[in-house]
């Protein structure tokens, strides 16, 4: 029997956390899923052995708690991040300060393999307080593990996604589909191949120190994402591009609310295209093939097509928030 591998994944019941978490079950790692709801990463046992996956709490805000995760662990990777301030989780407190703290805890004990996940769009010269916040991050990942494999995808979709179902959430119930940055270039790419980057990524020390850019096989434009929604799920409406002016309006208003469905920060991230620039696929330098929004998406949004059984509105909520 070989000698017990394990695995410390902070942001583990996440959206991307459950599919890496899968990933390292099934390689034979003890995982423990570091999150500060641990209680809600309990079903994630089931991904693996009795005993094998774990649910720890742990909070990239608190030395002790990330101290006790990372502890005797052979990998650990974060993938804990926030799109907007809250006030109790500022995109400072986390993105960056929280990075720092786990890459250098993890540095303190000595941990093999580290990887950060970050954002396609991270620069120190981002339009939006995200993308400086993320770049910051990994400058700060870098200060402690150079060796960190900085993972950086486009926007992800997948089955539990926060993107796709919103759109074609918002097709059910709106009159008219609105659509903000329409002409802005996006590459989705599904949560299923980002995850497989991921635990490659600890597995190859070739890889340490290196940045993934992560795309999926598709450019899309906004309006082309919204129209492509429509079409699957069967509604025909008309799409409202929102003018620039009624947009900076609409999110001056929407971000004070609950959930911040509309920010003026994502706003200026629609700004900029989010696409993996020409000949740095990190898909392409780990032979993987991503699959495609053509053939993944309409598989999970066939429950939004017209004549099926409308669910209700409160089932399809509970499904955003647990993303």
């Amino acid at each position: 029997m070989g000698a017990r591998k394990i695995a410390t994944v902070f942001g583990g019941g996440g959206f991307v956390g459950r599919y890496v978490v899968q990933n390292l079950a099934r390689a034979g790692y003890e995982v423990r899923v570091a999150s500060r709801r641990p209680d809600l990463s309990a079903r994630l046992r089931t991904l693996g052995h009795v005993g094998q996956i774990a649910p720890f709490y742990a909070s990239v805000l608190d030395d002790a708690s990330v101290a006790c995760a990372v502890q005797g662990a052979d990998v650990v990777i974060n993938l804990v991040g926030v799109l907007s301030s809250t006030r109790q989780q500022t995109l400072q407190a986390v993105n960056v300060e929280g990075a720092e703290r786990v890459a250098r805890i993890a540095a303190e004990v000595n941990v093999s393999a580290f990887v950060q996940m970050s954002a396609l769009g991270a620069s120190e010269t981002a339009l939006s307080a995200y993308g400086k916040s993320r770049a910051a991050g990994e400058k700060a990942v870098r200060q402690y593990r150079p060796d960190a494999v900085i993972i950086r995808p486009s926007v992800i979709f997948g089955p539990e996604d926060h993107f796709f179902n919103t759109f074609a959430g918002l097709a059910r119930y709106l009159p008219c589909l609105p659509v903000y940055g329409a002409q802005t270039r996006l590459q989705p790419v599904y949560v299923g191949d980002v995850a497989q980057a991921i635990f490659m990524a600890t597995q190859f020390s070739t890889l340490a120190g290196t940045e993934l850019m992560l795309g999926g096989p598709q450019e899309l434009t906004m309006l082309e994402i919204a129209r492509f929604v429509l079409r699957v799920t069967g509604r025909h409406k008309p799409v409202f591009i929102v003018p620039t002016a009624l947009a900076k309006v609409q999110a001056m208003f929407f971000e004070h609310l609950p959930g911040h469905v509309l920010t003026q920060d994502q706003l200026r991230m629609l700004a900029t295209d989010n696409v993996v620039p020409a000949g740095q696929s990190g898909f392409a330098k780990l032979g993987i093939m991503p699959q495609s929004v053509t053939a993944v998406v309409p598989t999970y949004l066939a429950r939004f097509r017209v004549g099926e059984a409308e669910k209700d509105t409160t089932v399809y909520l509970q499904g955003v928030k647990d993303i």
